[in-house]
């Protein structure tokens, strides 16, 4: 007789075995239909999962996190039955959900085409109409191997001999289609629906490019018609900023095979780079960061004392001269210990914090590079800061601030933080991570910062801050650390004296803002949708003239307002002033400065905005201060200037 427990405490009794449905119906028949699985003891089990023991119990439904979850990846299996039916000759490989949605790869030589979705797409709806029961068995490994073999499936065959040997095998079955799957699934294909097939890609199998090709298809699930069409409308927004596209409109960069990954950089692009980098040069110095710059090059020795080369060593760049062999840095924590270590410190040093816009390299596969957002050759904007254990909460709560000032000049208000904790496998005494722990937690708590904790996640030599920010469209962008390092630190021998004349290892926390100016920097295209804030645009303002006649005061114009240090521009080609007009409001020019006989004669400038606002005609002078207050606020409102 199981006495289920529920969330709020109540408990149910039953004279018999139970499963997650029974419980619901008895619940209520609107939870009942709303039921797609259930957490038992903390694990996550199919609706219809038998309780024959007491148990606790959380129903998950759409509503919740794990539910979508189970939407998405029961769909990426709706869609691989629908793959099946109309596609025989095909084999299915591995169909994970991720961030949004869904994906299946599939071996299918002939491929698919963006005209193949639409046919997947409406034999997933008549399945998702039939409403055919999803149910799970447990197969032995041989049979499972013998039955996937004989229906052609060998990629499945090879995934079941690859599993541990007390793994158990379990399938999920749909009408006439089995899949080998650990679930848990919806109780049918009914509850399924509010679906879209997105894009179509290659994937090597295993991830790995000496194997066969195979061809994956995305996909997006929803629990409802409304939560998906706001997705779409997101996907398609997100489309028109994609930072590549942008980049080629606006001249800022571009890629080309003969240096895979890696940027170069137009003249305008050029100009946005120079100003984040020299912002944060401006913001490390006011917050006592000493500025120092380290080689590319460093002789795999090192890395492999600080243990970089046992973890990153298929992500670096290796070469050789006079028998040496030498590592392209792909980070600059190593370095700036050797900077540390040039002399005696004592504990009157510390803290000590050391910045760097160092260049680094990893030799990502072809297949990951994503415009900027992806790359082999990037800056880091790194920093690292030496302290004792006692300065580690105040060194942080100081980070934590420099950051949340920092994004907002850059427009972002919105940031996601977690923290995350010690690891199973970890290095250093566990009252040393009680102290690191608790002094993260404290330095958020000090700012008011609310945070998600992820147990468990943290580097195996010390707990970490992440910091995501959200941009205009309401997507994440993971960007911000902070981390706490017990282990680089003695395996490098730094040290200081303390006050007791005793050699101590100092606390090695690792700091990063922006990530890489790279990445940060598509970032920034897309969530201002090339236009950017006057700080940040390449050009700020443009001088244009109705005829030749005004060309000499145009020039005028334009050579005082670069004086006084602004990105400015004349246009003096012979056009009509109304094409000039709409082509910098294409590239996005924050003012464009009209200049006809009347300006000329009183001395002053038409002002008009890239939105197409007028703010008349005012004197250059004015137009300058104008200007310098709209650079001054960065990416804030007049309403965010900073205290």
């Amino acid at each position: 007789m199981p006495a289920i427990t529920l969330p709020d405490g109540s408990q149910k009794e039953y004279e018999q075995p139970v499963t997650v449905m029974d419980v619901a119906a008895d619940i209520g028949p609107g939870l009942a239909k709303a039921t797609l699985a259930g957490e038992v003891d903390g694990t996550l089990r199919d609706a219809s999962h038998l309780m024959e023991d007491d148990a606790s119990l959380r129903i998950i439904t759409a509503r919740d996190e794990e539910g979508l979850d189970i939407i998405r990846h029961s769909t990426a299996h709706l869609m691989a039955m629908a793959v099946e039916r109309l596609y025989p000759e095909s084999q299915c490989t591995i169909g994970p959900t991720i961030e949004d949605g869904f994906y299946y790869d599939f071996s299918y030589p002939p491929g698919f085409t963006m005209e193949d979705l639409d046919r997947i797409g409406a034999e997933m709806r008549r399945i998702v109409k039939d409403a055919l029961p999803v149910t799970r068995e447990v197969w032995t490994r041989g049979r499972a191997i013998q039955f996937f073999r004989q229906e052609g499936e060998e990629y499945k065959a090879q995934i079941i001999e690859d599993l541990p040997e007390d793994e158990e095998i379990t399938l999920y079955r749909q009408g006439e289609w089995v899949d080998l799957c650990r679930g848990p699934h919806v109780p049918d294909t009914g509850k399924l629906g509010e679906f879209r097939l997105t894009k179509l890609a290659g994937a090597y199998w295993r991830g790995n490019s000496d194997n066969e090709m195979l061809q994956r298809i995305y996909g997006t699930a929803w629990p409802t018609k409304k939560e998906l069409n706001a997705y779409l409308k997101r996907l398609e927004e997100a489309e028109k900023r994609d930072h590549r596209k942008l980049a080629k409109q606006l001249n800022l960069f571009h890629f080309q095979e003969e240096a895979p990954g890696m940027v170069f950089w137009h003249d305008h692009g050029w100009r946005i780079y120079i100003e984040v980098e020299q912002y944060v040069r401006e913001q490390l110095r006011k917050a006592g960061y000493l500025e120092v710059n380290t080689p590319e090059v460093v002789d795999i020795k090192l890395w492999e004392k600080s243990g970089h080369a046992e973890k990153f060593i298929e992500e670096m760049f290796i070469t050789e001269s006079e028998n040496r062999t030498y590592a392209i840095k792909p980070m600059n924590c190593p370095c700036h210990v050797q900077v540390y270590n040039q002399g005696l410190h004592s504990y009157r040093d510390l803290p000590m914090r050391m910045a760097e816009f160092g260049s680094c390299h990893r030799d990502e596969p072809s297949g990951a590079l994503h415009g900027l957002m992806r790359v082999r050759a990037f800056t880091q904007d790194d920093a690292h800061i030496f302290c004792t254990p006692g300065q580690v909460e105040s060194e942080s709560a100081a980070f934590i601030d420099l950051l949340y000032r920092m994004y907002a000049d850059f427009g972002f208000n919105e940031i996601l933080v977690k923290l995350s904790t010690r690891p199973e496998k970890r290095i250093g005494a566990d009252e040393l991570w009680d102290q690191a722990e608790d002094a993260l937690a404290k330095a958020l708590t000090a700012a008011g910062i609310e945070y998600d904790v992820n147990p468990g996640e943290g580097a195996f030599y010390g707990p970490k801050i992440e910091f995501s920010l959200k941009d205009t469209i309401g997507r994440v962008w993971q960007c911000g650390t902070l981390q706490l390092d017990f282990n680089m630190p003695g395996r490098l021998d730094a040290t200081y004296v303390d006050e007791d004349s005793t050699r101590q290892t100092p606390v090695m926390l690792h700091r990063a803002i922006l990530g890489s100016l790279e990445r940060f920097i598509g970032i920034l295209i897309e969530n201002y949708g090339g236009a950017f804030p006057a700080w940040l645009a390449p050009v700020q303002a443009v001088v244009l003239n109705i005829s030749e006649k005004q060309n000499d005061y145009c020039k005028n114009v334009a050579e005082t307002l670069a004086n006084k240090g602004f990105r400015v521009e004349s246009d003096l080609r012979n056009e009509k002033i109304g094409f000039k007009i709409r082509q910098h409001t294409m590239s996005k020019v924050p003012y464009l400065l009209v200049v006809g006989d009347r300006e000329v004669e009183n001395g002053t400038v038409a002002v008009r905005t890239r939105s197409g606002e007028d703010l008349g005609s005012i004197s250059v002078d004015a137009f300058a201060t104008h200007l310098a207050e709209d650079v001054g606020r960065r990416g804030r409102t007049e309403n965010q200037q900073e205290d």
